[in-house]
């Protein structure tokens, strides 16, 4: 479910880890990058958002 939710919002997806001051940091970069770019940098935040996710995941497999 959190894949999903990070091809529209990223900077949620990635609060929703739990880490808040990268979600911060990304959503105060996210918003300039959307107006200016016209959403060409999109797919490189849904990259970071899924990275996370993937990690977080492995993480919890591994203990």
């Amino acid at each position: 479910m959190n894949y999903v939710l990070a091809l529209f919002l990223p900077p949620l997806s990635i609060l929703l880890l739990g880490r808040v001051f990268l979600a911060i940091f990304v959503f105060l970069i996210w918003i300039p990058a959307l107006i200016f770019s016209g959403g060409l940098t999109h797919p490189m935040f849904i990259a970071l958002a899924w990275l996370l996710i993937f990690q977080a995941q492995e993480d919890r497999r591994a203990r």
